[in-house]
């Protein structure tokens, strides 16, 4: 992949010639490398990802909703005075020297390239409360941007994407397959299974609170979990989110709970230790004090109510999706053993377990917390 990387790399409109690839980041989905392109003069960094296409059918599209949406928001920006303390920052598309904004190579993969943002990190898993705070604050302020976007501009690029009864249905229709039959036997299957039959009806609770017309779609990022936030190096302040696949119309809820879900498990959804799995409710305090700072702003009272249940139920929706695809034979999500997906979807699971035994305290974490953006405003 790096050889196929340096290739296209040279299709793409940057000055210079590419001299280093090297692949970075732990994405699930796509492949992503940075190329350092040099002139007699300069050196520039640029992104370029191989789009996985069994996931994202229309890359074309998936290109056009990120440059519809940065548009905006740069525009927004633009208007707005300017924040001294950070200089909010998001990626260009760079087109190729045919103007496209992708590029298919000789085995029909499909690249495209995005500026890089400098001086700025994006951590696998969150450092401090701190850190929850700043991401937090990205979120707040990506969601007020976008609050005036029509999302009838986007092509859905994953329908059904966070809807959870979609997963389960999907779920229950790879139960019947050759393949999960084959993978059911052991105690760690039919635990999980346990655990998904016992909140079968939870799972619709946000759907049908959208159906019943008492939470509405807003813009969403869609994947915001920790390693998609950019933290400045020099000052320690959020600055940007990247990773905009998955920008769609949807409910602010899902991009809440799947942040919290991500940020507030210190042990990290990787891990094979079980028992180090837990919600940490000062995480969970300090990203809801920073995403208040611009969200209090357009939360109605009935999207402050479905808050705790969007943190119980993000991560009990990745859980599911982890193990419908380890019994599909991991067609999704890349693994790294047969067995990878399954332990993935215990985490979550286990994650779930303890953001339930902990309700009371995460709800009285809400209350406050959007009382003191009340009064601060």
């Amino acid at each position: 992949m790096i050889k196929a990387a340096q290739h296209v790399a040279a299709r793409f409109d940057v000055a210079g010639e590419p001299v280093a690839v090297r692949p970075v980041g732990g994405g699930n989905v796509n492949d992503t490398f940075v190329v350092h392109f040099r002139t007699s003069s300069a050196e520039t960094r640029v992104v370029l990802q191989c789009v996985n296409h069994r996931v994202f059918r229309d890359p074309e599209a998936l290109l056009d909703n990120m440059h519809e949406t940065t548009t905006h928001i740069h525009a927004r920006l633009a208007r707005e005075r300017p924040n001294h303390d950070r200089i909010w920052q998001l990626p260009h598309i760079i087109p190729t020297i045919d103007g496209a904004w992708v590029c298919q190579d000789e085995r029909g993969r499909y690249w495209r390239a995005l500026t890089m943002i400098e001086s700025a990190t994006a951590y696998e898993a969150v450092l401090d409360e701190t850190h929850a705070g700043e991401v937090g604050r990205i979120l707040g302020q990506f969601h007020r941007l976008l609050a005036d976007f029509d999302g009838a501009l986007l092509t859905d690029p994953l329908p059904g994407f966070h809807v959870t009864p979609g997963y389960l249905s999907h779920y229950d229709r790879t139960l019947q397959t050759e393949t999960a039959r084959s993978r059911i036997a052991t105690s760690a299957v039919q635990s999980a299974q346990a655990f998904i039959d016992a909140r079968r009806d939870f799972c619709t609770v946000l759907e049908d609170a959208r159906t019943a017309g008492v939470l509405r779609d807003r813009v969403i990022h869609g994947d915001p979990k920790v390693a998609n936030f950019m933290i400045d190096d020099f000052t320690g302040k959020g600055i940007g989110i990247i990773d905009l696949d998955t920008v769609k119309p949807g409910l602010i809820h899902y991009d809440v709970g799947d942040a919290l879900r991500s940020l507030c498990n210190p042990a990290g959804e990787e891990t094979r230790a079980l028992a180090d799995v837990r919600f940490d409710t000062n995480l969970c305090r300090a990203f809801l004090r920073g995403y208040l700072v611009d969200a209090i702003g357009f939360l109605t009272a009935n999207d402050r109510r479905y808050l705790y249940d969007a943190i119980r139920l993000l991560a009990f929706e990745l859980g599911l999706r982890f193990f419908e695809d380890y019994l599909a034979g991991n067609v999704y999500f890349k693994a790294t053993s047969a067995d990878h997906n399954l332990h993935r979807a215990l985490v979550q699971f286990k994650l779930c377990e303890h953001i339930e035994s902990a309700r009371s305290d995460i709800k009285d974490i809400i209350h406050e917390e959007l009382l003191r953006a009340e009064t601060d405003t």
